[in-house]
Formats: C-alpha cells, structure tokens, sequence
C-alpha cells in the first residue's frame, strides 16, 4: 500500500535527517539517442506498440492522497503550472501554454519514474540504486568495471530471454571492436570510422545503423575574450574547412552540417546556410577584429567517443592544425575527464578557449536542438543572445509546424550571424553486434533495448563507451548514464526500434484542444522492483524531485538537473539570480 502524503514527508524528514548523520553515498561522477524518420514528427498520442501483459482495471481507491506540484502560477516563466495525480491512475499536466512536443519530450528517460518512497530514502540521491518498473533489476554496480543487471520476472512487458545483462565500457573503439570479435560482448556502441569495413566483412558480426540526428560542433563562451567579439567568432567559422574534417574523420552516410539542427528533424534547417570555407575571408575579419597574427587560446575536449565525434582527439588536432594555418592561431589542446568538461564546459560556461561538443537528439522536436542550447538560461555560450532565444520561445508555443517555420528561420539566421558555435558535422553512427544475436536493435531515439537481444545464451554482454556518471538520470546528462539507468526505470512514454513515440507507463496521454492540458491514464498492475505498486503519486514525486527546486529531494548529483531545467523552461521555485 501507498503512503499517504503525511507519511511521505516523515519519510522525507527521516532520510535528511539520516543523510546529514552521515549516510556516505559513493557517487560517480553524456547524447543520448536519435532520429526519428525525416518526416514523421507528429506528436499525436500513436498506436500502443508494446507487447505488454493484458492491463488490469481497477476503480480508485477512495482513500487516495494524491500528491501536487504547483507552481502558483506561470510567472516564474517555466512551462509548468501544475502536475497533479488526479487518482491513483490518472495524472494531469496543467502547462503554461501550448507544448506540441509534450509526448515526444515525456518519452526522454531522464523523466523516468521511481517510487515515491525510495526517492525519500535515498534523500533525493538514487545515484547507485535506482528502482524501477524496466526490464532488468540493478544488481551491482562494479566500479570502473561493469554493471550487472538480472531480469525483471515480473515485468509486464517483453522479458529478456536472458536471465543476466552486463553492461561494460572500453573508451577506444578498437578496445570495443577487440571484445566483439573475440565474443566476449555481444554488442558495441560506435565503432570506430576505420571500423566499420572489418565488421561488414566479417561474418560472425553484423553492423547496426543508428540513424540519429546528431550534431558536432565547435563551441564559445563569449564572457572570455577574445571569443566576446562576434567576429573573431566568424572568422573561426569560416576559418575552419568543415568537409575536410567530415572527408578525414567520419563514416559513410556523414555531411557538414549546414544548420545546427539536421534537417531530417522538422524546421531544422529553415533559414541561411552556414558559410562556406573561406579562409582569405576569415584572416581578414581576424584582422579588422585587431588580431592580425591571431591569438593564443585553448582547445577542450573529452576523450569520449560518441556518434557525433567518432575520433575526438584526432579531430581536436586536426582543428589545431587549421587554425594555426588558416588564421594564425595558437591553441593548446587540453583534454578533460568527461564529468569535469561537461560541468565546465557545457553546464556551467567556464571553458576560457574554444570547446568540442555534440549532441545527439533525445526527442523528435526541433526544440530538442535549438531550445536547449539556446535558451536565455543556458550558459554554456556565455551572454544568451535574445535575438536567438526570444524567436525560439514564440516557436515552441505553436502547434502548427508552418506557423512556426519563419520563427525558427529567424532564429536560425541569428545564430549564423552571431556565431555562439561552429556547427561541423551530422555524423552517420553505428552500433556494433554478433551476428548470432537476434533482435539486436541500435534505434534512432531512446537507448538500445537489450531485453530485446536474444543471444541463445543465459547472460548478455554489452559495451559502450566510458562508465556512468551516475544512475540517477533524472540529473544527467550522457548517453553511457541514460543508457545504463534506461535499463531499469521507464518513463510515461518511450520510443520503439523504429523511433516511433509509443505510451509505457502510460496507456495514454491525451492533450485539451489547445495542448496545453495533458491528462495520462496510467498502466495498472505494474509492481516496481521493490515489490511497491505503481501510481500517480510516483509520477509526481519523481516530476517534483527534478523540477521543483524548493522540494527536499531535489538532490541528485550535480544538483542541476539540467534537462528539467531547460526541456520545461526552467526550474518551479529556483531562486532569483
């Protein structure tokens, strides 16, 4: 049985208490997943495509306290009003206005649900012990090793044939080709460009395309000089030969990107072109700019290979190479462990040179792109631009993608002309598998599911690129994070191989004739991995540890949570700055 709402918060005050006496959680320290099929970007609520256990009926229970988030109002400026568990298998969305991505987005598994009662105990911070409804259960998490998963017996969907699941990581490619062709793993993440014709031609192996809209680009702060001038930021723009880098360092089926967005992603590509290489054009603006022999400065990057930057630190020598030649100057290339470079570089904006990042879509939306990268509170660019972030707001109230297309053609000629980023590359990925593994799926949006390989064998292998930060995804942001978690804790929605948006948790979500009401009807008879039922209270309570600031368990593990903040427009009672 459900705790009531008093019973909660004693259970609240409890962990804090708990947790402040010296509870020591050893917590660990990136894009997620891709494209949907060019055309298909609608978000009305789709055909149910999961093979699930016939859905219990159950009336609810006159003694149900449900739990709200209420944020009083819509001045504070974010998206939400209020969520509230209407009963115990039905929440409603209350939104600030219109949200024509609403399903695509509540499909994201960083707005996965856990029980209300373990989010308590843990005092907001399930870092190494989530609980979910998927199909695995957590075992153990082996640090700098592996994270071992068994299968959820119960679970109302499809079970893995496999009673165990192994998740590992090797952060080179060939390190991660090695393992496959000697069958220790069963899958991989990205192989390596050099890669992919040793697979092919192997027959025990077969190669997964994973048609993601992604995006590589090469970023600024514009709070450090020399990078506050506009068209030191230009000249680097045109400065650097995009192609080349595409024509050296990327697979098949990759293009220079002629707009931050791919165009296969609805009003991605509205707008300008990106300039054309042209390095005489480029040391001339350095020079108006009063920077005739070019300046020192630093390039930052990861080490971590993802979709969107298959060699990174070839590529960062190769941006070296095509400053010092093409504009004279001098970067030093600094390589970062992953957790720390995100924090600086892409979170809180206090990379002092020039950073390579990407991104790979988490839900079929333009705003998914544009919105999180530009919004005016995001500061990972520095000063936001309000010539970018204001069109982009008008945009993503709009349900008619036509009425939105000047919007984002606005703001898409902004954003060339302002340069807070190069943007260099779409990149073709690939996953890799055994030939003897059935159903292997590498899909365009949401994380691969395992519970759907069948290797004839009682325990699964798969190998992605580096280790977790944590499994709390609520508060992450990488892909190795979203994929491990995704594992185990599922959200309203989600996304089929085909990247379709089907419901999960939820049997529907239906909007009020303007989008800005959504009313889900919860799957009934779903247990969680502790044995506890799943209702309307759980969706509010995870809701509310990620978007209400003031709630006391907005913990966590950088404390950010980055995507609630930006995919909702901001945080329920943040503070002032």
């Amino acid at each position: 049985m459900k705790t009531t709402l008093k019973a909660l918060w004693i259970l609240v005050v409890f962990a804090l208490i708990a947790a402040a006496c010296g509870g020591d959680d050893d917590s660990a320290d990136e894009t997620t997943t891709t494209a949907a099929a060019a055309e298909e970007t609608t978000t009305a609520a789709p055909e149910e495509t999961t093979t699930a256990a016939p859905t219990t009926t159950a009336a609810p229970s006159p003694d149900f306290e449900g739990l709200a988030i209420d944020a009083g109002g819509c001045d504070y400026g974010g998206r939400v009003n209020k969520i509230s568990a209407v009963d115990e298998f039905t929440v409603q969305f209350d939104l600030c206005g219109p949200h024509p991505a609403f399903l695509a987005q509540i499909a994201f598994g960083v707005f996965g649900i856990q029980p209300e009662e373990h989010l308590a105990a843990t005092g907001g911070a399930p870092l190494d012990n989530p609980v979910g409804t998927g199909p695995y259960v957590l075992n153990e998490w082996v640090r700098g090793d592996s994270v071992n998963y068994s299968r959820y017996d119960d679970y109302y969907g499809d079970k893995p044939a496999h009673s165990t699941l192994v998740l590992k990581w090797a952060t080179e490619s060939a390190g991660r080709l090695l393992e496959l062709q000697s069958g220790t793993v069963d899958g991989i993440t990205f192989p390596g460009t050099e890669d992919l014709a040793v697979i092919e031609a192997d027959p025990n192996l077969a190669l997964l395309s994973k048609p993601e809209p992604n995006i590589f680009y090469v970023g600024f702060t514009n709070t450090f000089e020399p990078f506050d001038n506009a068209d030191v930021r230009k000249a680097i723009g045109l400065g650097i030969d995009r192609q080349r880098i595409v024509d050296i360092f990327y697979p098949t089926g990759s293009e220079a990107a002629s707009h931050f967005t791919p165009c296969s992603v609805e009003n991605g590509c509205q707008g300008e072109s990106w300039y054309d290489f042209d390095a005489t054009a480029a040391k001339d603006l350095l020079t108006a700019a009063g920077f005739p022999d070019g300046f020192s400065t630093s390039i930052y990057y990861r080490d971590v290979t993802r979709g969107y930057l298959p060699t990174p630190g070839d590529v960062a020598a190769d941006i070296q190479t095509q400053l010092r030649e093409n504009l004279g100057i001098e970067a030093e290339i600094v390589q970062m462990e992953s957790a720390e470079f995100i924090q600086a570089c892409s979170t809180a904006g206090t990379c002092d040179g020039i950073h390579l990042l990407g991104w790979t879509g988490d839900y079929p939306h333009v705003t998914n792109f544009l919105d999180f990268h530009f919004a005016a509170g995001n500061a990972q660019f520095g000063d936001p631009h309000p010539e970018i972030y204001e069109p982009l707001e008008q945009a993503s109230q709009l349900s008619d993608a036509a009425a939105a297309a000047p919007l984002y053609e606005a703001a898409n000629n902004a954003i060339k002309e302002l340069v807070p980023m190069v943007p260099i590359a779409h990149a073709g990925a690939f996953f890799g598998a055994s030939a003897a593994a059935e159903g292997a799926n590498a899909p365009p949006w949401g994380h691969v599911q395992l519970n759907l390989w069948d290797n004839g064998s009682d325990t699964l292998v798969f190998m992605q690129g580096n280790e977790p930060i944590s499994l709390y995804c609520s508060d992450e942001t990488d892909g190795e994070s979203l994929r491990a978690c995704g594992q185990t804790v599922e959200a309203l929605y989600s996304y089929d191989t085909d990247g379709n948006v089907r419901p999960q948790l939820a049997t529907e979500c239906a909007p009020n004739e303007d989008l800005s009401a959504w009313t889900c009807t919860l799957r009934q008879g779903v247990t969680f991995h502790d044995g506890s039922t799943f209702d309307a209270n759980d969706v509010v309570a995870s809701y509310s540890a990620g978007l209400d600031y003031a709630n006391p368990l907005h913990v966590g593990n950088s404390g950010v949570f980055e995507y609630y903040d930006y995919l909702w427009n901001g945080l329920i009672n943040a503070p002032s700055e």
